[in-house]
């Protein structure tokens, strides 16, 4: 079962962003429940949904295999600097990051932000982390309930109302 959640929570989600949300619940369908992804394994497992809705998704770590979002621009509308990311719709408004352990334990869904927003034309975030990951520390298992620590930050973000960011809405997904 996956849970999410859109910020801001004043609006609902657009048609698009409604289809990610199915490609997540049909690959949710299939994986094993007992077994814990990997983020490449569930972009794997994703990018056949997302590419029937037309998106650009990351086929593996070569560069031709990345997929790049543009942020700056020099002379001759040369792109000067960009970043990858998971995948990317078509019209290039919504982009995709599918984390896994390093999402809340290195504040990875933090940078997802940061670069989201720095993105030319995106307008929309979909940031999909593990409900729960399990781990080792010290010898001894732990749990972090990544999904829920995300959904509080982001909560707290919004509600706040002290950082505006530029972009219309983010999709946290717990998969």
């Amino acid at each position: 079962m996956i849970n999410f959640q859109f910020f801001p929570r004043s609006h609902g989600v657009t048609p698009q962003i409604r289809e990610i949300i199915d490609c997540f619940k049909k690959v949710d369908d299939i994986r094993n429940e007992g077994k814990q992804l990997k983020s490449d394994d569930m972009l794997s497992l994703i990018r056949p949904y997302l590419e029937e809705l037309n998106f650009k998704v990351e086929k593996g770590k070569a560069a031709d295999e990345q997929v790049y979002v543009p942020v700056l621009y020099s002379e001759n509308d040369q792109v000067d600097k960009y970043f990858a990311a998971d995948a990317v719709s078509e019209d290039h408004k919504i982009v995709i990051e599918v984390e896994a352990g390093r999402a809340v334990r290195n504040n990875q869904f933090l940078k997802d932000i940061f670069q989201a927003c720095m993105m030319c034309e995106v307008e929309y975030l979909v940031i999909a982390v593990l409900r729960e990951y399990n781990f080792t520390a010290n010898g001894m298992p732990r749990v972090s309930y990544d999904y829920h620590a995300v959904k509080t930050f982001l909560e707290t973000m919004f509600v706040s109302n002290r950082l505006r960011l530029p972009l219309k809405g983010i999709l946290l997904i717990g998969y």
